[in-house]
């Protein structure tokens, strides 16, 4: 659901008695502040992007990308692997994400 539909849903909810004016304005604030809506989720997230140094094959790529999705590598690299034999552009965007996504720093 959108912002705008949770919004919306609120003001509904607000407009028939469920909701007070204090609850509605509560309720609007914090949605609008938890980042719910994904924009400023996916830019710290991009920002957090980096090559692993244990889960790697070639350059890590999968790997970084499986540490902040949640995903599991493996099915990063068959993703790769499939982009690479239908469209041909997967291994494009493998070797420009090892060109530019930084390695992650190791302790030690």
């Amino acid at each position: 659901m959108s912002v705008s539909e949770e919004i919306k849903r609120l003001h509904e909810l607000h407009q028939s008695g469920a909701l007070s004016d204090a609850e509605f304005a509560a309720a609007k604030a914090k949605l609008l502040s938890s980042g719910s809506y994904g924009g400023e989720q996916l830019s710290n997230d991009i920002s957090k992007l980096r090559r692993s140094v244990s889960d790697r094959w070639l350059g890590g790529v999968c790997g970084g990308l499986g540490r902040i999705s949640g995903v599991e590598t493996w099915i990063w690299r068959l993703l790769f692997v499939l982009f690479v034999l239908t469209f041909g552009f997967g291994l494009a965007i493998y070797l420009l994400l090892w060109i530019f996504v930084p390695e992650e720093e190791t302790i030690g």
